[in-house]
C-alpha cells in the first residue's frame, strides 16, 4: 500500500489551507530506467511529477481554487529524488486567494538545483508591489498605512519621506507630518520616518547583532574606543543614557553636542578640523540618540531632538542584546515587522546575504547567523539570492505588461533605489553612474518596474519645473504619465507645474 507524506500545509500558520502530501508509487516501466513517478495531491486534487537521473524534470506547482472571479496563484510545489523521497518546497496560501481548495497545474520553471529562474524584470515588478508602489492616492487611506513604514522611509532632501509615503498612495504634503509619525536617526545613521507607536519595536530591532556590528557601525569612533577597553555595544549604551539624561526639552543637535562633549570621556571624543574644535564621533552620537528615546522634530535644520512621547524608560541605553545576538527580545511579537533582515528580503528581495549587510551596514557574518529559515533560493539571472517563502508566489507571478502602466517620480533615496543589487535595477553601468552620483543624486522615472530616465526639480517662486533626462524615447501615453507625476509633486509642494 502506497505511502502518504505529509509535507506540509498551505495556510498560514497552521490555520486552515490545504494539506499537502505526496504518494510514492511504483515507477511505471518506461520510467524506471530514468527515475520515478510520483502523484501529489492536494484536497483530491492530483497530477504527477517525471523524474529523471534522480532529478525533478519538471515540479508540480499547486494553484489555489480561488473564490469566484478570484485569480489563482501559485501556493507550492514539490521535487523529487529517488523513487520515494519527497523534498519539501515553500508552499503558502496565494494572496489572491485564502480559500486553499487546490487545482494542479506543471510548471517548467526550476532548474535541476530545484531552484526557480526568475528574470531582473520580474524582481523590480516585485519590488513594486511588495513596496505598495502602485497604489493609487486615496484621501481617506491612514497616513500610517504604508508598508515600508515597518523598515523605515528614509527622510533626505526636500522630497524625502512624505513623498515616498505620497507615491505610495498616502495622503501626504510636503512639511505636513501626522502626529502619529516620528522621525529618528536609524539604519545607516540617516533619518527615517516610522510609525510613532513602533519606535519601542524598532529601538530592539535596532540594537546591534554583535559586537563586531556595533564597532562596524560607529565607524572611525571603534578603534580608539577598543583600544581604551570599552566594546561598542557598552559605548553606544553609555552615549545613549547620557543624551537622555541631557535632553529634557528640545534641544538643537549643536547645544547638544556641546554638552555631550562635555560629558563624555576622551575616548569619545575627537579633534574635528571642518570645525575647529573637539566634539563626539558622529556616528555614535546619531545611532545613540534612538537608544536614548529621542526623536527628531521634523522640518528643522539643524536637527532638534527631543524625548519621544511614551518611550518606554527600560529600553533607554538597552543596546546589547547578550551573548551572540539571540535573546528573548529578537523573537518578541512586536518586533516581527521590524525585524531588519526579514524587511529587507520582503521590500528588496530576493537578495543575497551580501546585498542586505551592504543595505543595513552590517557584518555579513552577522546577517548570515540571522538568515531567516523560510527563505528560499532563486536564480536571479545566474545569481542566487533569496526571497521569504511567502513571497515567492507574487515573485513568479509579476509577469510582463500585466495590468496598467505603474509611473511613479521617485525620489533620490526612495527605498526602491536603495537596493544594493543596482545591476539589476539598472544593468547599464553609464545609466547608474548618472542615478547614483557620489554627490547630488537625482529622481528616478519609474514605469513598470523599469528605471527609464531621470528628474531634478527646478523651483521658480510658486512655480515647479521638472528637468527630466530621458533614457530612451518615451512614447505619448508615458510622456503624459510623467506629466500626471509631475503635477501630484507640484500639488505635494503646494506650487504649480511649470
Amino acid at each position: 500500500m502506497p505511502r502518504t507524506i505529509r509535507i506540509g500545509s498551505a495556510g498560514r500558520g497552521g490555520g486552515g489551507g490545504a494539506a499537502f502530501f505526496a504518494e510514492p508509487r511504483e515507477p511505471e516501466p518506461d520510467a524506471r530506467a530514468a527515475g520515478a513517478a510520483v502523484r501529489a495531491r492536494v484536497d483530491g486534487a492530483a497530477a504527477r511529477v517525471a523524474v529523471e537521473d534522480g532529478r525533478a524534470a519538471m515540479i508540480l506547482t499547486v494553484a489555489a481554487r480561488c473564490l469566484p472571479g478570484r485569480e489563482p496563484a501559485p501556493v507550492g510545489c514539490v521535487s523529487v529524488t529517488g523513487d520515494t523521497a519527497v523534498r519539501r518546497r515553500p508552499h503558502r496560501s496565494a494572496p489572491a486567494c485564502g480559500r486553499a481548495r487546490a487545482a494542479a497545474a506543471v510548471g517548467a520553471g526550476w532548474d535541476a538545483r530545484g531552484m526557480e529562474h526568475v528574470s531582473a524584470d520580474q524582481v523590480r515588478r516585485y519590488r513594486v508591489r511588495a513596496q505598495q508602489l502602485d497604489r493609487e492616492p486615496d484621501a481617506g487611506r491612514a497616513g500610517t498605512d504604508a508598508a515600508v513604514l515597518d523598515a523605515g522611509v528614509q527622510d533626505t532632501g526636500p522630497d524625502g519621506a512624505l513623498w515616498a509615503l505620497a507615491v505610495r498612495g498616502v495622503p501626504a504634503r510636503a512639511g505636513a507630518w501626522p502626529d502619529d509619525l516620528a522621525l529618528v536617526w536609524s539604519v545607516r545613521g540617516a533619518p527615517h520616518a516610522y510609525r510613532r507607536g513602533d519606535l519601542p519595536a524598532v529601538q530592539r530591532a535596532l540594537r546591534p547583532y554583535s559586537d563586531a556590528d556595533a564597532g562596524r557601525r560607529i565607524y572611525d569612533a571603534a578603534k580608539p574606543l577598543r583600544a581604551a577597553g570599552t566594546r561598542p555595544v557598552d559605548a553606544l549604551a553609555h552615549v545613549a543614557r547620557t543624551m537622555h539624561a541631557v535632553v529634557g526639552e528640545p534641544t538643537p543637535k549643536g547645544e547638544l553636542s556641546t554638552r555631550m562633549t562635555a560629558e563624555l570621556d576622551e575616548p569619545y571624543l575627537r579633534w574635528c578640523r571642518p570645525c575647529g574644535a573637539t566634539h563626539m564621533f558622529e556616528m555614535p552620537f546619531r545611532l545613540g540618540a534612538l537608544h536614548a528615546g529621542l526623536e527628531l522634530e521634523p522640518g528643522t535644520s539643524p536637527p532638534v531632538l527631543r524625548r519621544s512621547p511614551g518611550f518606554p524608560p527600560a529600553q533607554v541605553g538597552a543596546v546589547d542584546r547578550g551573548g551572540d545576538g539571540a535573546g528573548a527580545a529578537d523573537d518578541a511579537p512586536d518586533e516581527a515587522a521590524h525585524d531588519l533582515v526579514r524587511g529587507v528580503l520582503h521590500l528588496l528581495g530576493p537578495a543575497t546575504p551580501k546585498d542586505v549587510a551592504a543595505f543595513l551596514d552590517a557584518p555579513v557574518a552577522d546577517v548570515k547567523r540571522r538568515w531567516p529559515a523560510d527563505a528560499v533560493p532563486v536564480d536571479v539571472e545566474g545569481v542566487t539570492a533569496s526571497v521569504l517563502a511567502d513571497d515567492l508566489p507574487a515573485l513568479l507571478g509579476t509577469g510582463t505588461g500585466d495590468g496598467e502602466r505603474v509611473v511613479r517620480l521617485l525620489g533620490p533615496y526612495d527605498l526602491f533605489l536603495q537596493a544594493r543589487d543596482r545591476h539589476v535595477l539598472v544593468p547599464d553601468p553609464a545609466r547608474a553612474t548618472a542615478l547614483w552620483p557620489v554627490l547630488g543624486r537625482p529622481g528616478a522615472v519609474l514605469a513598470d518596474g523599469e528605471v527609464v530616465g531621470t528628474w531634478r526639480p527646478r523651483a521658480r517662486g510658486r512655480r515647479l519645473a521638472l528637468e527630466l533626462d530621458p533614457w530612451l524615447p518615451w512614447d505619448a501615453a508615458l510622456a503624459r504619465a510623467v506629466a500626471e507625476q509631475h503635477e501630484r509633486l507640484a500639488a505635494f509642494r503646494g506650487a504649480d507645474p511649470a
